[in-house]
């Protein structure tokens, strides 16, 4: 008779991971919502047309499980072919798809100490292992640190939350080194001023880039995302999508994602308005001492040698202002800060000065 194997209580086969923690989310129209980098801006004008004019009947039907629709249009507004692009629920499910489909070596996946807290809770869910590179002391992703054995790397580029940009020498050198591992860039905040690699996926057969529509184009509460690569990466992410939920981009989704891409004249103006108040902002907080590495994203990152980046991130909560505090080693005295709309960051300003004037009387 075969031996019965104990499992013990059902609690004790539970998985146990440390989860990603999202930033704090209220919807009080009091508050001023700085910690998630969110668009505070509407979707485009199309997207909102198409959202009011879809077809609520077509609901009943599953919708396209390749995206082709979508996939089509991202395809001719990037250059390629529908074939090298993948749609998924959001960035996030698409890169949690991509680590499952492309980092399956003994080797460790290398990314940096400081960047999208989402890398290494993947890496622990699917049991890849990895090594966290530390930035320099500017914060800085150093590449030569990267020229080493590894079952893959993935980079956030700009990076998060330092919001500091790589170009395109930085994502070759990766790229010429590592030729037998796939190389993830992360492109959630490229479109606010940093260099896209896709043009690169023509060169380099082990680089798979992916994009969000949360950030630039203001659909966070939709979730979608896509990455652009050669047909084999695409063909093995859909083989994983398709072991997990075949349909993974809704009906809505596809439609509001397709008329987002055609306002194109929309998407560059606000792009815009967010870069310039961005540029402003850092001379702002620079202008009261703060430390503020050039940001190429939605946000910007901050810290005071004589100021308690906790105490302040309370200060600015009980006033109705939220930003985000990392309490991790090397980052707990810094804070991050979406970029807002004009109004939005001069109260920023107004609340962090009578901060600095309470500390002084």
């Amino acid at each position: 008779m075969a031996e019965t194997k104990h499992t013990g209580s059902w609690r004790d086969n539970l998985v146990r991971i440390d989860p990603y923690v999202a930033g704090e989310q209220r919807e009080s129209s009091d508050v001023i919502k700085l910690n998630t980098n969110e668009n505070p801006y509407p979707p485009s004008p199309g997207a909102a047309l198409a959202l009011r004019i879809f077809d609520v009947a077509t609901l009943r039907r599953y919708p396209d499980a390749g995206a082709g629709a979508l996939r089509e249009v991202l395809a001719d507004y990037h250059g390629t072919s529908a074939e090298r692009i993948f749609a998924g629920n959001g960035s996030d499910e698409v890169l949690a798809l991509a680590f499952r489909a492309c980092f399956n070596s003994d080797l460790p996946v290398l990314f940096p100490d400081i960047t999208y807290s989402f890398f290494p809770v993947w890496c622990n869910l699917f049991g890849i292992p990895f090594e966290q590179i530390p930035l320099n002391d500017s914060l800085r992703i150093g590449a030569y640190e990267y020229d080493r054995p590894n079952g893959g790397i993935v980079i956030a580029n700009p990076n998060a939350p330092t919001g500091i940009g790589e170009g395109p020498e930085f994502i070759e050198y990766l790229l010429k080194t590592s030729k037998d591992s796939v190389v993830i860039i992360d492109e959630a905040y490229s479109d606010f001023g940093g260099y896209s690699a896709i043009p690169l996926t023509d060169k380099y057969e082990n680089l798979l880039v992916v994009k969000s529509f949360s950030k630039s184009r203001a659909l966070a509460g939709l979730r979608l995302g896509y990455c652009c690569g050669n047909e084999t990466l695409i063909s093995a992410l859909n083989d994983v999508k398709n072991s997990f939920n075949s349909y993974t981009v809704s009906r809505p989704a596809a439609e509001v994602g397709r008329a987002s891409v055609a306002d194109e004249e929309y998407f560059r103006e606000h792009l815009a308005k967010t870069m310039r108040i961005r540029y402003k902002s850092m001379n702002t907080l620079r202008g009261m001492g703060f430390f503020v590495p050039e940001s190429l994203a939605n946000f910007v990152f901050i810290s005071h040698e004589d100021i308690s980046a906790f105490d302040l991130y309370g200060f600015l909560r009980e006033n109705g202002i939220l930003v985000r505090h990392f309490d991790k080693p090397r980052i707990d005295n810094f804070l991050r800060i979406s970029i807002g709309t004009e109004e939005d960051m001069n109260k920023l300003f107004e609340k962090i000065l009578e901060y600095m004037d309470m500390r002084r009387a």
